[in-house]
C-alpha cells in the first residue's frame, strides 16, 4: 500500500460515511413535517414513534464521520470546525437537543417542549449540514499560520451562509430529507390521513430538490473554477475543474446519474401510484450515490476539496490534510471491521422495525 493509496482510501471512506449520514436524515426530515402532516394527538405520536428508535443511528454516524476526519485528515478537521465554527455547533446541538427530546418526551405529560426539539433538529440539521459540505466546493475564508494552526475572521463561518450557492445546495439538501421522510412514513405507517397529507408534502419535496440541486450542479459543473495541485503541492485555479473531473472520473458521472434516477424514481412511482410503499430503500440509496459521487469528485483527481478563499496555497488537498503514512496504514487495517459495524447497524435497523411493528 502506497501512501497515495491510502489517502485516496479514507476520502473514499469520508465519502461513504457522508452519503450514510445524507441517507439517514429522513428522520430529520420526519420531525420538520410532522406539525404540518397531521393535527391530533394520536398522529403525532403514530410518528414520533416510527423513527424514535432510528434517530440513534443517524446521530451516531454523524460522530463517527467527524472522529474518521479528525484521524484520516487532522487538518481539514481543525480548519472546518474554526471556519465553519458556528455552522458545527449549532448542528452539534440541535442534534444533542435531539436526543434529549426523544429520551424525554414519552416521560412527561406535556411534551410541546421536546418536541420543538425535534422539529428544530429537523430544519437546521440538514440545512446546517449542507451549508459544511457546499463548503468543499465554494470554500472558506481560512489560512493557516507559521505553527500550522488556521487562522478564521470573526465570523466562524457564517459568512458562508452568505453565499447563494451555498444555501441553495443546503436548501436541496433539507428538501431531500423530507422527500425522504415521506416514503419512510408511507412505508412505516398505515395511518390514512397522514398519508393522505403526506402525498402533498412529496410532490413539494421533490420538486424543490431537483430544481435546486440541478442550480448548483449546473453551476458546479459550468460556471465553478476550482483548485487544483500538482506533484508539487502548488495550487492554481482550472477553469471548469469539476466538469473535468467528471469527464475524467465517468465512473462519477454514472453513480451520480444512477443517484438522481432512483431518487426521482422512487419520487415519481409513489406520487402516480399511490399504493406502492416500496420507495424508500430506492431513493435512500440513491441519495447516497449522489453524495459520494460529489464528495469524491471534490477530493479526487488532484483537486483541492476544501478551497481558502483567503490564501489559494492555504487550500487542503488529501496530500496536505492527511495524517502520517503510519497511522493510515493502522488506521487501514482497523477500518476492515467496517463491514461488521455496518452489519451491526443493519441488525439494530431490523430489530427497530420489529420492535415498531410489535
Amino acid at each position: 500500500m502506497t501512501y497515495n493509496f491510502l489517502q485516496h482510501y479514507w476520502s473514499f471512506i469520508g465519502a461513504l460515511f457522508c452519503a450514510l449520514l445524507v441517507l439517514l436524515l429522513f428522520v430529520q426530515g420526519v420531525n420538520a413535517m410532522v406539525h404540518s402532516l397531521c393535527y391530533t394527538e394520536k398522529s403525532r405520536q403514530v410518528i414520533y414513534d416510527s423513527t424514535k428508535c432510528k434517530w440513534a443511528l443517524t446521530t451516531t454516524t454523524l460522530i463517527v464521520l467527524c472522529g474518521l476526519f479528525f484521524a484520516a485528515f487532522p487538518k481539514f478537521y481543525s480548519a472546518s470546525f474554526c471556519g465553519a465554527y458556528w455552522l458545527w455547533a449549532v448542528s452539534f446541538s440541535t442534534f444533542a437537543l435531539q436526543a434529549v427530546g426523544y429520551m424525554l418526551m414519552d416521560r412527561v405529560k406535556n411534551p410541546g417542549v421536546f418536541r420543538f426539539f425535534l422539529t428544530l433538529n429537523g430544519y437546521l440539521g440538514p440545512m446546517l449540514i449542507g451549508c459544511v459540505m457546499a463548503t468543499l466546493f465554494e470554500g472558506a475564508d481560512f489560512i493557516f499560520d507559521k505553527e500550522g494552526a488556521p487562522i478564521t475572521n470573526a465570523s466562524h463561518g457564517l459568512d458562508a451562509l452568505a453565499n447563494p450557492l451555498v444555501l441553495i445546495f443546503s436548501v436541496s439538501v433539507f428538501f431531500l430529507a423530507r422527500l425522504l421522510g415521506v416514503l419512510y412514513l408511507r412505508k412505516s405507517i398505515t395511518d390514512e390521513d397522514i398519508l393522505s397529507t403526506s402525498y402533498g408534502r412529496l410532490i413539494a419535496a421533490t420538486i424543490h430538490f431537483v430544481v435546486l440541486f440541478m442550480i448548483f450542479f449546473v453551476h458546479l459543473l459550468l460556471f465553478k473554477d476550482g483548485y487544483a495541485y500538482d506533484d508539487g503541492g502548488l495550487i492554481t485555479i482550472e477553469p471548469n475543474k469539476y466538469l473535468t473531473n467528471f469527464l475524467d472520473m465517468w465512473y462519477l458521472a454514472l453513480i451520480l446519474l444512477i443517484g438522481m434516477v432512483l431518487v426521482v424514481f422512487s419520487a415519481l412511482k409513489s406520487i402516480f401510484h399511490k399504493t406502492y410503499t416500496g420507495g424508500f430503500w430506492p431513493a435512500a440509496i440513491g441519495a447516497g450515490l449522489i453524495t459520494m459521487a460529489l464528495m469524491l469528485s471534490a477530493m479526487w483527481n488532484h483537486t483541492a476539496y476544501y478551497p481558502s478563499t483567503t490564501a489559494m496555497q492555504s487550500s487542503l488537498t488529501i496530500a496536505n490534510s492527511c495524517n502520517s503514512e503510519a497511522t493510515l496504514r493502522t488506521m487501514f487495517y482497523a477500518s476492515l471491521l467496517i463491514p461488521v459495524a455496518i452489519a451491526y447497524a443493519v441488525y439494530r435497523w431490523r430489530a427497530a422495525d420489529r420492535k415498531e411493528a410489535a
